[in-house]
């Protein structure tokens, strides 16, 4: 019986780990942007200096 409670304890706290890490990310601001990912495939990527298929 004690394992019981030691393991509800135990995904509790994980829980709660994991909830505090989604709310830190929701204020930092980790999905404020709604626009670019839904253009993103239209966009073209920038060429770089070092790109050998270029020539």
């Amino acid at each position: 019986m004690k394992v019981i409670f030691l393991l509800i304890l135990v995904s509790l706290v994980v829980a709660l780990g994991f909830l505090a890490a989604f709310i830190w990310a929701v204020r930092s601001g980790q999905y404020d942007d709604d626009y670019t990912p839904s253009v993103r495939m239209l966009l073209d990527d920038e060429p770089t200096t070092n790109d050998k298929t270029a020539n």
